[in-house]
């Protein structure tokens, strides 16, 4: 019985955050994933947030310069984190 319960519990978190992703996505004109597992959000304003390979929202440094999944260099501008927090967070308030 609390084996069924875990399973239930553990597909319905994975459902939850892939909507929460949704919200986000469809804010950003563009959204990049990065060699190291996490997103890049570039919004219609031309500034950036990211997101780590665990769904969280998280502070980059101004003009650090990351790596896409394809090999290219890419320049960070703004740190939208609360933002994007925000985004990610649509859909999971009680």
């Amino acid at each position: 019985m609390l084996k069924k319960f875990l399973l239930v519990v553990a597909i319905s978190s994975a459902a939850a955050s892939a909507f929460a992703g949704d919200a986000a996505r469809a804010e950003a004109k563009q959204v990049i994933d990065l060699k190291d597992g996490s997103t890049v959000y570039i919004f219609k304003d031309g500034k950036m947030a990211m997101e780590n390979k665990y769904g969280h929202a998280v502070r980059m440094k101004e003009d650090t310069v990351m790596e896409t999944k394809d090999g290219q260099k890419i320049i960070m501008h703004g740190d939208e984190v609360m933002r994007l927090d925000s985004l990610l967070r649509k859909g999971h308030e009680g």
